[in-house]
């Protein structure tokens, strides 16, 4: 069993930064792949950014691509998601998610999902 909890969601202006957090306990948080996914309200869900257990491959939607960084730390059971020129179309609820494979993830195949933290960009 994997826990997930995100930080870092909030109220920014356009052209702003946030940087989003998930820590994870329980099992070898190393052994998962991580991704990022937000929903919008009507809208369905999306795979903003995903990373492999090591960190070294990484996938981002067209959308966030050069805005964007995820990252993690094994070392601290966390993955972050660096948001850089936020636009108000990315607001969302965003969540975190544990996966087998970052190829998983990519399928809409996740273990354990956060609960998720609202972040919402102003114009």
């Amino acid at each position: 069993q994997v826990q997930l909890v995100e930080s870092g969601g909030g109220l920014v202006q356009a052209g702003g930064s946030l940087r989003l957090s998930c820590a994870a306990s329980g099992r070898a948080f190393s052994s998962y792949a991580m991704g990022w996914v937000r929903q919008a309200p009507g809208k369905e869900r999306e795979l903003v950014a995903a990373i492999n257990w090591s960190g070294g491959h990484t996938y981002y939607a067209d959308s966030v691509k050069g805005r964007f960084t995820i990252s993690r730390d094994n070392a601290k059971n966390t993955v972050y998601l660096q948001m850089n020129s936020l636009k108000p179309e990315d607001t969302a609820v965003y969540y975190c998610a544990a996966g087998r494979t970052q190829l998983a993830i990519q399928a809409a195949s996740v273990d354990y999902w956060g609960q998720g933290t609202q972040v919402t960009v102003s114009s």
